[in-house]
């Protein structure tokens, strides 16, 4: 199974809401974030990934490293994502749908249950998040 590999956030806001992020054309959401360009570490992908579809402007210093965690790919059947996660806070009010995104929502773990997301998010970060969320719980 090829593997895609992306950088991914995990960005929480004052109230504990975890926010998610949904493509043009696609169903599921998931993490902000995305796939590397040449030369890029992962910090530096997730930080110009933010800005363009965020509009946020962040430092490598802003994220904490979570880990690398693979799933199966939300949007490219027969795929594996290899992400590298990595924690930051984010205020809401200066976040905007921008470049490739469709939509955006700040969810809490009821949220979680009914929106369709994607497996990275239900088996790995959303249980970051929220620790008391597990995926054996799903």
């Amino acid at each position: 199974m090829p593997d895609i590999h992306v950088s991914a956030a995990v960005i929480v806001d004052d109230a504990g809401r975890v926010l998610v992020v949904r493509k043009q054309g696609t169903t599921r959401f998931m993490q902000p974030g995305g796939k590397p360009e040449a030369g890029e570490s992962p910090a530096q992908t997730l930080v110009r990934e933010l800005h363009e579809e965020l509009g946020v402007l962040l430092d490598e210093g802003d994220l904490e490293p979570l880990g690398s965690f693979i799933s199966e790919a939300a949007n490219e059947p027969g795929h594996r994502v290899v992400a590298e996660a990595f924690a930051t806070a984010l205020d809401p009010a200066a976040v905007v749908v921008q470049a490739e995104l469709a939509e955006l929502r700040w969810i809490t773990p009821a949220d979680a249950e009914t929106l369709p997301l994607a497996p990275l998010s239900t088996e790995h970060l959303l249980p970051i998040a929220w620790p008391h969320l597990r995926a054996t719980d799903r």
